[in-house]
């Protein structure tokens, strides 16, 4: 009795745990020089805070509005449906990010991988890894520091866009590079 009661208990937890959502893929990037600009965070007068963008051009990328939206088309890699080479148009964004982030060595950027709606939740979690990967890939090979990169895989579970249409789905393929500035912790 005892022993059907302790199978039916642990086949009643393995049920519950099987149902629970698994968190964002988060890994550290490989061995390296340098990496891409990183924008510092910033405190000004009464308290409020400001991310500056590392790319020397003086817009903050506060988040909202136009700020945003023109941060986001600047700190942004697109990819083609399941694939994860960067495209040869992103190559500028990856060289000039990775000139600044070398030449900044307190910048950080943390590398969101993300996928369309299309494919099962564990396989774009995968492929926004990959494509997170590819970035700090190149990055390194162009002088960035390991130290400076971080990547994440969200999947689908943060589109840019809404819809079910290749209009959206092509803007949800994407790396976005977040940058901030090293506390020294």
């Amino acid at each position: 009795m005892k022993r059907i009661v302790s199978m039916t208990l642990l086949a009643a937890a393995a049920f519950m745990l099987a149902g629970c959502p698994k968190k964002p893929t988060v890994s550290e990037a490989p061995t390296a020089r340098s990496q891409v600009p990183a924008s510092a965070t910033t405190t000004g007068a009464g308290g409020a805070t400001t991310r500056v963008s590392p790319l020397g051009d003086g817009s903050a990328a506060s988040g909202y509005g136009a700020d945003a939206a023109a941060n986001r088309a600047r700190n942004t890699i697109y990819f083609d449906f399941d694939k994860s080479e960067i495209k040869p148009e992103f190559a500028d964004l990856v060289t000039q990010a990775a000139k600044n982030l070398a030449s900044h060595p307190q910048a950080r950027v943390k590398l969101e991988g993300n996928t369309d709606e299309r494919g099962t939740r564990e396989y774009n979690i995968g492929l926004g890894e990959r494509r997170a990967q590819a970035v700090r890939r190149a990055l390194m090979l162009q002088g960035v520091a390991e130290s400076q990169i971080t990547t994440v895989s969200f999947g689908a579970e943060r589109p840019a866009v809404e819809g079910d249409d290749e209009t959206a789905w092509a803007q949800n393929r994407r790396v976005e590079l977040n940058y901030s500035a090293s506390t020294g912790q």
